[in-house]
């Protein structure tokens, strides 16, 4: 007996070799099967039956397989999953494969598509409200690439990063999907919080190629130079190669719509890292998910496209003046006029996600609705641009916005007239060619209709003729149109000479075959192929007209989004009684009556009211130590004047009564820990990374929250640490910082450190329990009112007992020693360790050091000079 493996599954290891890496979607008629490994994972994370189908090398070979009509659900599941997923398709019909290869000719499979998690467009593997983001990264020299693109919008951005930027900037982008070269230093020392989300793909260095990128995009617009675009780095240009290369690889040649690559300038935002982010939860809270964030509290967006700019916005603020009060003029404009807001805001709950469907018609996966959402879309926003053209005292960059919303009229008449009033997803089955655009096509329905009437009236022949009133013409893929009768009253038929040939033989009915009702037929299936055919061409026309407008297209997109997200910031701004900031160039950070907008709504909706402060941080008095007991509001306190800074300079108005901000070029958040056992690090290893993150990279723009440094170890280290990182904050870095502690000592730094005030968070006890205030005050508090606290959380009376009593002890014996700050005075100042900073030759010498530049013989000798140096 022959083990050779039979033809179909020679064809599947041939295809399965072309995309090793991913789980191969194999066509068999209506379903798609996966074999061996790739069934045993499918079935795993789609919870499908995992069965068994012939053998290969003496084992059978296992498989499942999911339905076409429903594979984008699975394959859904399965990016999640983090997999990703060739499609071979058949390309060719069992018919065409007869004629090519006879009657055992196996039908011809090719993968034409890779999904993965980065390059999706189809809406029901997307999240509307949310940016798809590819990342790819080339580290060069002292320097990173980074390419982004949002495939599914056409957004296409580079940049150039530093090796301590690169986590920054991809926390920004929060990407779904990172293609990298096989990495090297910076890539691979970033850390984990950025990249978690993301599957990482490495991928050839060849496809990271600088002059091959080049040569890409100006190929792809169509211009003989990119200096029209930007002055991009050869590290930039080498990124985009990749990016494009892996396109080129998921499409297979098709390569989806991106607008002209946009140069993003890092200093042009406010740096927020990872840790950061996730502290504030900025759009995203932290168990996961949008509910809870800053981002879910403010959106009042009524387009998905206007979500996604939100979003965006939010995850890098400008540092621009004139850009943010471009913004804020925008929204205050909306703010200011309630009936031509909401007015806005009815057009654009109407309107479809045009840059969704722009760019699933340009990846080749689009269909009838996607041309019919380009028309409604552009229809309306012309509309749009004549309502807004005629307002006076329009804002600067509403007058920016209206050109791109017009310019599409020839566009528009084609697909109004082309188009029927509702397309259908599908093109296969034909119907959205509106009546009376082509007359031709007008004939071939007309001759179908005359068909399908000629079957009604030859099947009231065939029963008067038969007498069987049951008598049906019927249809299906299998035998094309039949007569159906019961199989009681079949005999008749069956007969010799009755005109009738017997077809198939069913439980209950029996089928026939006859030459009128073939000739019928016939008619009725050449007018439906035909028609067919004349729609899908017109299909295609439509589509290459729409995509040879589409960088305008997208122009009209991005307008639109924008007139969401002004907007809806003024509807929340009034609804919520924000504030206009003043945004300044001087370093001050003035916020009367700030609130924190999450907790502020959490507490609306219970019942209860959020108590506002004021927080006034400038050149003379930029940090502030904040004390007081645990629920008392500090890491509150903290948080909002962190979301004030960023809902400024995202052009947003704030939760406040008034505010002054000189602007933030990095904001830092160290509030809160957890572990990171997986990375081998504790709570205050965490605790340490992220605050020596801060005062590496802290400047004296920069906004700074820091939350009880040090608690993590013992009370002599933690105290120690925390003394070090205020002088650090106030003699070094010298930014505006508010700093919460539990260690009462830290006070006696206001008497040394001249820009350092104190303040705290009221509280009292009332008959002997606590009554937090949730006020700021000046001062020191005066204890922290620890087991007060324990007591509302339910310790046993038994242990709040014994803990006072160990407290009572406690301060007797720092009454009569003098307590932990003895000795304290004695200590020399900061600002002297950091007069003379030692060098460290060896770290010198390292970093005179050009690794790519060195021969194997010039490094040899590096490394025997570094260990001269050593000894």
């Amino acid at each position: 007996m022959s083990n050779a493996p039979t033809p179909m599954m020679v064809q599947y290891l041939a295809l399965k070799a072309e995309a090793p890496d991913c789980l191969l979607f194999y066509r068999m008629g209506d379903f798609f099967e996966l074999f061996f490994e790739d069934a045993k994972a499918a079935s795993a994370v789609l919870d499908i039956a995992l069965t068994a189908r012939g053998e290969h090398d003496g084992a059978r070979v296992p498989m499942c397989g999911v339905p076409v009509h429903a594979a984008d659900a699975y394959l859904a599941r399965l990016i999640k999953a983090g997999h990703r997923v060739a499609i071979a398709e058949q390309v060719e019909s069992p018919a065409q494969a007869k004629t090519r290869g006879g009657s055992k000719a196996l039908v011809a499979r090719a993968i034409v598509r890779v999904v993965t998690a980065g390059t999706l467009t189809e809406d029901v593997l997307l999240d509307a409200k949310k940016a798809n983001w590819l990342v790819a990264l080339f580290e060069k020299d002292e320097e990173t690439g980074l390419a982004a693109a949002d495939v599914s919008t056409g957004v296409f951005e580079l940049c150039t990063l530093t090796p301590a930027e690169v986590e920054t900037a991809v926390a920004r982008y929060g990407p779904s999907e990172v293609l990298r070269a096989p990495p090297r230093a910076a890539v691979r020392a970033a850390p984990a919080p950025a990249f978690a989300a993301a599957q990482v793909v490495e991928r050839d260095m060849a496809t990271f190629d600088a002059a091959r990128g080049e040569a890409r995009l100006k190929a792809l617009h169509g211009v003989a130079t990119l200096d029209g675009f930007g002055a991009f780095s050869s590290a930039e240009l080498a990124a985009a190669a990749g990016l494009l290369a892996y396109l080129d690889h998921a499409g297979k040649g098709k390569l989806p719509f991106l607008g002209p690559p946009v140069r993003r300038v890092e200093s042009a935002h406010m740096a927020i890292d990872a840790a950061t982010r996730e502290s504030l939860e900025l759009t995203q809270a932290v168990g996961g998910g949008r509910r809870g964030s800053l981002l879910d509290c403010i959106d009042r967006t009524v387009t998905g496209a206007g979500a996604r700019l939100l979003a965006a916005d939010l995850s890098a603020p400008l540092t621009s003046r004139e850009e943010i009060d471009l913004r804020l003029d925008l929204v205050a404009y909306w703010a200011d006029d309630a009936a031509a807001r909401e007015g806005l805001r009815a057009t654009l709950r109407s309107l479809p996600d045009v840059a969704r469907a722009l760019a699933r018609l340009s990846a080749g996966r689009g269909g009838p609705r996607d041309l019919g959402a380009l028309r409604d879309g552009l229809a309306r926003a012309w509309h749009l641009r004549e309502t807004l053209a005629g307002a006076t005292d329009a804002p600067k960059l509403l007058e920016r916005l209206l050109p791109p919303l017009g310019g599409h009229g020839a566009l528009i008449d084609k697909l109004t007239r082309a188009l029927v009033a509702e397309p259908p997803v599908d093109a296969d089955d034909g119907g959205y060619i509106a009546a009376g655009y082509d007359a031709a096509l007008d004939d071939l329905r007309d001759a179908g209709g005359v068909g399908r009437r000629e079957l009604a009236a030859l099947e009231a022949r065939y029963k008067a003729a038969t007498g069987i009133a049951a008598l049906k013409i019927r249809h299906n893929g299998v035998l094309g149109y039949h007569i159906e009768v019961p199989a009681r009253a079949a005999d008749p038929l069956m007969a010799l000479g009755s005109g009738f040939t017997h077809r198939q033989t069913l439980a209950g009915v029996v089928r026939f075959a006859a030459p009128e009702l073939h000739d019928v037929a016939l008619k009725i299936t050449q007018a439906g192929t035909h028609a067919l055919a004349a729609e899908a061409a017109h299909l295609e026309e439509l589509t290459a007209l729409a995509l040879a407008s589409a960088a305008a297209i997208s122009a009209t997109a991005a307008a639109l989004a924008r007139l969401d997200v002004a907007s809806a910031n003024a509807q929340g701004a009034v609804e919520h009684d924000w504030r206009r900031p003043a945004i300044v160039d001087r370093r001050c950070f003035d916020v009367r009556g700030g609130r924190h907008p999450v907790v502020e709504a959490a507490a609306a909706q219970g019942g209860s009211r959020f108590v506002a402060n004021d927080c006034a941080l400038d050149e003379d008095d930029r940090l502030w130590l904040v004390t007081g007991p645990n629920m008392g509001g500090k890491s509150t306190f903290l948080r909002q004047n962190a979301l004030i800074a960023v809902l400024a300079q995202a052009g947003c108005f704030v939760p406040a009564e008034e505010a002054t901000l000189g602007l933030v070029d990095r904001l830092f958040s160290r509030v809160g820990a957890s572990d990171n056992l997986a990375r081998g690090r504790s709570t205050f290893m965490v605790e340490m990374v992220e605050t020596a993150a801060i005062l590496a990279q802290a400047t004296e723009r920069s906004f700074v929250i820091l939350d009880e440094v040090g608690r993590g170890t013992s009370t002599y280290d933690g105290l120690a640490i925390a003394w070090a990182v205020i002088e650090a904050v106030h003699e070094v870095n010298r930014c505006r910082c508010l700093f919460a502690t539990h260690y009462h000592e830290l006070t006696r730094l206001a008497e040394t450190l001249p820009a350092l005030s104190l303040h705290h968070v009221r509280a009292r006890e009332y008959k002997g329990e606590l009554v937090l205030l949730h006020e700021l005050a000046r001062g020191a508090a005066d204890r922290s009112y620890g087991i007060a606290v324990a007591r509302l959380a339910g310790l046993p009376p038994t242990v709040l007992q014994r803990a006072k009593a160990v407290l009572a002890k406690l301060e007797a014996g720092r009454a009569a020693t003098g307590g932990l700050a003895a000795g304290l005075d004695d200590l020399p100042l900061f600002s002297a360790l950091i007069a003379e900073p030692v060098q460290d030759p060896l770290r010198t010498a390292l970093d005179a050091i050009q690794p790519d530049r060195l021969s194997p013989r010039e490094a040899l000798d590096a490394l025997y000079a570094l260990k001269a140096i050593e000894r």
